[in-house]
């Protein structure tokens, strides 16, 4: 990985853990994972922009960050973001968050707007209507499906979780050398009772926030904040329907002057970041972004810490 290392710092309750690539000296974009994801999932993205120094956090309840305590919730987890930055020296930066990350990158900018140059929502921050019918007992299957029935499950080593991943829908098609490195890290325990690291409850509290109540829609719909969206056309199985339809990303369109929309081709909802088609569609906006917020900071995007 390229010029990779890590850190912990401090936050309520304990120590996040906290991936970073690239130079100190370099533009910063804070990257923010999905739901049941970990900082790795950024691992690609930072090896096609040596130019940029990504930092991104292993959300609370997820990866290394995982014994860190409720209660959870995007609130919690901007905050958290925050002090991310404010460890980092960060005063205002480009942030990028990917499915659930988009959530926690609008609450990062409804919440403490002064630290977010532009926003960038790759699949996600966007409510995600809820089938109707389901119940709130309901929400996290129909959300997010085998990606929590995954959590439940045990495995006797490494190469068995590799399998379980190689052959997932999603990946079959794209699998690479650093996907392994993020199914590996994402494994906890000891063989034959190897885990996946995200908790269920941290993962169960934060789906009920995906649909977005109508006070996030009023927030974010009110954001000054330029903002991206890059929509995948498959959604977490490789399938279609997508997690959001072409109707809903206008209907948002209309609703908020500041967003720009993009169409991503090709990929799924995992594949858009984590494959070489996926990141070399997302590379430029994220370039984009970060040249406008360098620009319109005098080329200064940090302060001593």
């Amino acid at each position: 990985m390229t010029n990779y290392r890590s850190r912990t710092i401090p936050v309520q309750g304990g120590e996040l853990q906290v991936g970073v690539w690239g130079d100190d000296d370099a533009p910063t974009v804070l990257a923010i994972h999905g739901i049941t994801a970990s900082h790795r999932a950024w691992s690609l993205l930072a090896e096609h922009a040596p130019q940029l120094r990504i930092i991104a956090p292993d959300l609370r309840g997820r990866g290394r960050s995982n014994a860190l305590p409720g209660p959870w919730g995007m609130p919690t987890h901007a905050d958290d973001a925050a002090a991310v930055l404010d460890a980092f020296g960060v005063e205002r930066c480009t942030v990028l968050g990917h499915s659930m990350g988009g959530f926690v990158s609008a609450n990062l900018a409804m919440r403490h707007p002064s630290r977010v140059g532009e926003l960038l929502l790759v699949d996600g921050g966007l409510p995600i209507p809820v089938p109707a019918g389901v119940s709130d007992d309901d929400l996290l299957t129909a959300l997010i499906g085998p990606a929590a029935e995954r959590l439940a499950m045990r495995f006797a080593s490494v190469e068995e979780y590799r399998d379980f991943w190689r052959v997932h829908p999603a990946f079959a098609a794209d699998w690479n050398p650093t996907m392994e490195q993020y199914v590996d890290y994402d494994l906890q325990g000891d063989a034959p009772e190897l885990r996946p690291s995200a908790l269920i409850d941290a993962v169960a509290q934060d789906s009920r926030q995906l649909s977005g109540d109508e006070r996030y829609a009023e927030a974010l719909a009110e954001l000054s904040i330029p903002t991206q969206f890059v929509r995948a056309p498959r959604g977490l199985l490789g399938q279609i329907p997508a997690l959001y339809s072409r109707e809903l990303v206008i209907e948002w369109e209309a609703r908020m002057p500041q967003l720009t929309t993009h169409e991503a081709v090709d990929v799924n909802h995992y594949t858009i970041v984590m494959a070489e088609h996926g990141v070399r569609q997302v590379l430029p906006i994220v370039s984009g972004a970060v040249a406008r917020v360098s620009a319109g900071s005098g080329q200064t995007t940090e302060v001593s810490a």
